[in-house]
């Protein structure tokens, strides 16, 4: 089933400003929050909603879709597709705080997805071409091997807590004009875990969680490019009180080459070659990403001129097929002569009488129509 437009989702059109899409994102958001809209799929047209403003919330994410649509900010590019249920998005606590003032949020001791990551990567431009297997390093917290992520030496130095009952939340009672409102608040004696440790782990000091470096093997896929972000599920942060840890976000950085130039999947490439190939024609060495080919330079190319070679550029992203090479032709003048080569030319000149080429004939006649010489 194809994915709807965001900006049908939330109901703004394409020329809305950022105060619009918000203003729209959170009516939406509360009509079909899941834990009080009583409407018929309500939990799959929330994350839909969260999903849209994610990107048109975000000027470069926004941009990639108006050019790409659903394309240009599918998980290949970076995004999409539920990154927005976790760390790096916020939003959601906002909400509970417009339905419940802040008393209405989950337990603090509750199972919580762990925090997404960012890695920036810079890559070669053939790698980005044809992808590459990478190993990274990165700090994250994770659980205690030791404790088991209880924080506590042995299972019996954990009790729940006295004051909460272990909810990891006390209540409390508020006059208001309307009457009494019941509100709640982290317990103070637990830090809203629920439990409380009377002899905490050597190994974390009673957290739970400990940091460390972790090793990562990364598949970077053929035909990304700069700013293209891949997703490694479950690689950041470590969940907490048993929830799932967070998602690794790797951000690319395309070195340039020294003889390329990218423009989407086709590459350009310049070409030196000396007046006397321009005027003969010749076969020369052209450099692709596959290594050098033979190419033919017609009799009576001229300086600029622009061929293609099918196929030999950039691979297209989750797809067969690459784009175009071009070579661009620059004709080399030779600053400096000896006499015989200079010999050599005039009588090239008196044979050919002199002639000025056609194109440079035509140019002069229109200067003389234009100011009657």
């Amino acid at each position: 089933m194809a994915k709807r437009d965001y900006y049908d989702i939330l109901g703004v059109s394409k020329g809305a400003n950022n105060k619009e899409i918000k203003r729209a994102y959170r009516k939406l958001s509360r009509k079909y929050h899941p834990d009080v809209s009583k409407e018929e799929n309500a939990e799959e047209k929330f994350k839909e909603i969260a999903e849209a403003y994610e990107v048109l919330s975000d000027e470069q994410k926004r941009a990639r879709y108006d050019q790409f649509g659903h394309a240009g900010v599918g998980d290949d590019a970076g995004f999409g597709g539920g990154g927005f249920n976790g760390g790096g998005f916020g939003g959601f606590d906002d909400i509970f705080d417009m339905f419940f003032g802040g008393g209405g949020r989950r337990q603090k001791n509750g199972p919580r997805k762990g925090a997404d990551l960012r890695y920036n990567m810079t890559i070669d431009f053939e790698e980005a071409a044809f992808g590459a297997e990478k190993e990274i390093t990165i700090p994250r917290t994770e659980s205690c091997s030791e404790c088991g992520g209880s924080g506590a030496k042995s299972d019996s130095d954990v009790e729940s807590c006295a004051k909460c009952n272990g909810t990891g939340e006390v209540n409390f009672r508020q006059n208001t004009p309307f009457g009494q409102v019941v509100q709640s608040r982290t317990c103070d004696r637990c830090n809203g875990n629920g439990k409380f440790v009377k002899n905490p782990c050597s190994e974390c000091n009673g957290k739970g969680e400990v940091r460390k470096r972790r090793k990562v093997s990364v598949n970077i896929p053929a035909g990304v490019d700069s700013g293209s972000r891949l997703r490694v599920s479950g690689e950041g942060e470590g969940g907490k009180n048993g929830g799932p840890a967070g998602d690794l976000y790797i951000v690319l950085n395309v070195r340039s080459h020294k003889i390329f130039e990218r423009r989407r999947n086709d590459i350009l490439c310049e070409v030196p070659i000396s007046f006397i190939q321009a005027t003969l024609g010749d076969e020369i060495q052209v450099p692709t990403l596959d290594g050098k080919v033979k190419f033919t330079i017609p009799e009576g190319t001229q300086p600029g001129t622009s061929f293609r070679l099918k196929g030999k550029g950039i691979p297209y992203l989750n797809r067969s097929g690459r784009g175009d090479q071009h070579i661009k032709v620059k004709v080399v003048i030779p600053k400096k002569l000896n006499q015989k080569q200079k010999n050599i030319l005039k009588n090239f000149a008196d044979i050919s009488g002199e002639e000025i080429n056609p194109e440079h004939k035509g140019f002069l006649q229109k200067i003389k129509d234009v100011f009657g010489m």
